[in-house]
């Protein structure tokens, strides 16, 4: 059955670049004008009608008013079609089209419907007018993370919002961003590892944080004393998929119909960790919630996770989406409580959802479907499943998003910006910096690396990655590249290729075949014909070789790592457009490697003692089940741990002053006070109070800390300082340890720089007990440092004494 005419109309709207995105202008080959702000008199005459007649259009009084005014105009049936990602708008008030779906994970994705690059093989169908063949494609998030640089996280999520602007001028996108992806990668065989900051909930937070202000923030109008629901927004980002969403596909068991079974003391602790971080942190606009379930309740369902924690608990200042098809999800796959469609759509609405990605079109009941509120959700108030009311929260919390994006009234200082601000100098030269930032050198063995260019005037190339396509260099949700430089193109700039010469590249590793959305990895093993061929070159080359591993995930290459004939071994991940230029500077040494890993890469034989579908963190001896990630397994599986990374020189570590103490103010009642789980025989007694309640505590006391970082090598090089609390070796059930801050740090050879650190007690000791609170336990603490450099290791640990007091 064709599509109904709402759908037909929206996407004769996409085809034709009609997005109201500051002033009109005519888009000259499509013959349609673009407008990027709602309120412009001209379109409102265009139209036939008076907007000064219309009070939401006026920008001197309150969003809040505005928006109020504007759903107050509308009917029933307009409000509803106004719950779905492709919004019909109410023509007949001024509110035109809008399609939410976009998407910019490592930059402007093509994935959805909503951003739209032009074609280089139709130039017909852009004469006349602005093309846009291209977008800057950084590394994979994955990548990102190793760098474990800030800055740069949110350095790529403001030229990425800068070329989302841009675009969304010239019509050919919108202003909602559904990314960045945080969930934590709790097992090593997830197909989604490469969209991901990572297994340490800490990191991914900080990420997002930064990703997020860099997508959405307007200079001088963030931070203390700045209204948020009013504050402006460069563009609209989102944190997805909350939550407790790792498994895609694996055995049979698919994020459709999957149940993720956790205990409250591993959500609180690990799963919504980096969401809370998102939405308090980083005011994030949106949050996504996931298709799979939660203990038993679709997670778009769930009004103690909505309602409750995001928007109440947490904050949050925007909407809350599904995932595309979730709410459809509910009543087809996991068929929960044998809820119909009217019925998932008025549940999702009441639980806090407020907009419906929809997919693709199905025939459902004898009617087109796209998605479930804009179908069903008349249906649900005429059987009196939802209320009108309902929607018009849903509908407050979306338009106020799309107020503060200047939808309505346009934002002066991005209005200029065109297709000269995409793909510029600046931002290749970022996502350049950005590849190179996360590359980590596992292997390098006798400084096989870097390779001098005068001396290997010439080097063979294997692998088949060596002329890599772009997918397996840039991975996942991604659009055109500005340009793309495979490893090939890369290495070539320096030297010649030559079938034979002293030293051979072998670029090898896995690809989007293997692990992406929608499909697990069986194993973590590298395919068995790249295994045998590696060992093949390297046996026939008269010198070790080096490994060029590009992939997401880790993978099991302990045949490499041992075998004195493959030398170095470096982990490119997924590069992005200018990956192969990254991968040559590193190999020649204009670029010093200084990313350490985000994940534990294990050996194949860990997957083979836990079901990936194990939602528990921690060691379950009933089952006979490891522990999962570095805060939580310390078996002997590990081929290279969580930040492993070596260097071009060495870096040490010394502790040049620290606060080796903290005391802290309880009330005389000894109300924050909580228990503790002990092990058995490490205590005589319980103190008095064992631990404090972070929730109902000030938390305003700190541990600072300097720590000198000395290069003795013989490189300027950067070097990413990771900072880590051990508890108490009493406390039973607490992590090994846990990151709790970094800074990377550049240190010319033969120079030192001084790091400081101030940790919150609070942020930086609490754990999370298995009641679920999360405390500060009293007793020893400490505080770790590590380099990361297994071949020269240097490491600074000290401990921390807290005491409290009434």
């Amino acid at each position: 059955m064709a599509p109904s005419s709402r759908h037909l109309l929206l996407l004769l709207l996409a085809t034709t670049l009609i997005v109201p995105s500051a002033s009109s202008h005519d888009d000259g080959g499509a013959g349609k004008a673009v407008y990027t702000k709602v309120c412009d008199e001209s379109r409102f005459e265009a139209a036939g009608l008076v907007m000064s007649r219309y009070p939401y259009c006026n920008a001197s009084i309150p969003y809040a008013d505005r928006v109020h005014d504007l759903i107050g105009w509308m009917t029933v049936e307009e409000k509803v079609s106004n719950l779905g990602d492709w919004a019909d708008g109410a023509p007949r008030i001024g509110l035109p089209p809008y399609m939410w779906w976009s998407e910019a994970l490592h930059g402007l994705s093509s994935t959805g419907p909503t951003t739209k690059f032009d074609d280089p093989k139709k130039p017909r169908l852009h004469s006349g007018r602005a093309a846009v063949f291209n977008g800057t494609v950084f590394a994979n998030v994955i990548n990102s993370a190793a760098s474990f640089n800030e800055t740069l996280w949110m350095s790529i999520g403001q030229a990425i919002s800068t070329e989302a602007r841009a675009m969304y001028n010239l019509g050919k996108s919108g202003l909602t961003y559904w990314s960045p992806n945080i969930n934590v990668v709790r097992d090593p065989r997830w197909g989604r590892a490469l969209e991901t900051p990572g297994e340490d909930p800490y990191v991914v937070g900080r990420y997002a944080v930064n990703f997020v202000r860099g997508m959405q923030d307007v200079p001088g109008h963030a931070g203390a004393g700045v209204d948020p629901m009013s504050r402006p927004l460069k563009t609209a980002a989102c944190c997805k998929h909350y939550a407790a969403y790792d498994v895609d596909d694996w055995y049979g068991h698919n994020r459709f119909k999957f149940d993720a079974r956790v205990e409250e003391r591993d959500m609180v602790e690990t799963f919504q960790r980096p969401f809370e971080m998102c939405v308090r942190d980083g005011d994030v606009s949106s949050v996504m919630c996931s298709y799979n379930r939660v203990n038993g309740i679709p997670a778009c369902a769930d009004a103690r996770l909505l309602s409750g924690t995001i928007r109440r608990d947490w904050g949050l200042h925007g909407y809350i989406v599904s995932d595309c098809d979730a709410v459809r999800v509910m009543a087809l796959n996991a068929t929960w409580l044998g809820y119909t469609a009217v019925e998932a759509s008025a549940a999702v609405l009441k639980a806090g959802l407020d907009l419906d990605c929809g997919m693709s079109w199905i025939v459902q009941d004898g009617k087109p479907v796209m998605d479930y509120l804009t179908s069903y959700g008349m249906e649900a108030i005429r059987m009196g499943k939802m209320r009108e009311a309902d929607i018009d929260n849903a509908l407050t919390n979306l338009y106020m998003t799309l107020m503060r994006l200047g939808y309505f009234d346009g934002m002066s200082k991005y209005e200029t910006l065109n297709e000269e601000d995409i793909c510029t100098d600046q931002h290749k030269s970022l996502a350049l910096d950005g590849a190179r930032q996360g590359m980590v050198l596992l292997k390098n063995d006798d400084n096989l690396l870097p390779l001098n260019a005068e001396k290997h005037a010439a080097v063979s190339i294997r692998g088949p990655h060596a002329e890599a396509p772009e997918k397996v260099m840039d991975g996942d949700y991604t659009g055109p590249p500005c340009r793309y430089v495979t490893p090939l193109e890369g290495i070539s700039k320096d030297v010649k290729i030559a079938h034979a010469a002293n030293v051979t590249i072998y670029f090898g590793g896995i690809n989007m075949h293997i692990e992406r959305e929608g499909n697990d990895r069986e194993d973590i093993l590298l395919p068995k014909n790249q295994t045998e061929e590696i060992l093949r070159v390297a046996e026939a080359s008269p010198n070790p070789i080096v490994l060029v591993i590009l992939c997401g995930g880790g993978v099991d290459i302990s045949f490499a790592h041992g075998n004195p004939k493959i030398g170095a071994i470096l982990w490119a991940g997924y590069p992005g457009g200018e990956g192969g230029q990254a991968i040559a500077d590193v190999i020649f040494g204009r670029y010093n490697p200084g990313g350490r890993l985000p994940l534990t890469w294990f050996k194949n034989k860990y997957i083979h003692q836990i079901p990936m579908t194990s939602m528990a963190l921690r060691p379950r001896p009933d089952h006979g089940y490891p522990g999962r990630t570095y805060k939580f397994y310390d078996g002997p599986e590990v081929l290279y741990p969580f930040g492993h990374g070596l260097s071009y020189t060495k870096f040490r570590y010394e502790l040049t002053d620290a606060t080796k103490g903290a005391t802290v103010k309880i009330s005389a009642a000894g109300r924050h006070c909580k228990r503790l789980s002990y092990k058995a025989g490490t205590l005589h007694a319980a103190p008095s109070c064992p631990a404090i309640d972070v929730a109902s505590h000030a938390c305003e006391e700190t541990v600072a800390f300097n720590v000198s970082v000395i290069n003795h090598g013989d490189a300027d090089g950067a070097h990413a300082v990771l900072v880590y609390t051990i508890p108490p070796r009493e406390v039973a059930g607490a992590p090994i340890k846990q990151v709790v801050a970094f800074q990377r740090v550049f240190v010319k050879a033969g120079s030192a720089a001084t790091v400081g650190f101030k940790l919150n007690v609070c942020k930086a000791f609490g754990i999370v007990e298995k009641t679920a609170y999360t405390v500060v336990p009293s007793g020893i603490s400490a505080i770790h440092l590590e380099n990361g450099d297994s071949s020269s290791p240097s490491s600074v640990s000290f401990p921390v004494k807290i005491s409290f007091y009434a």
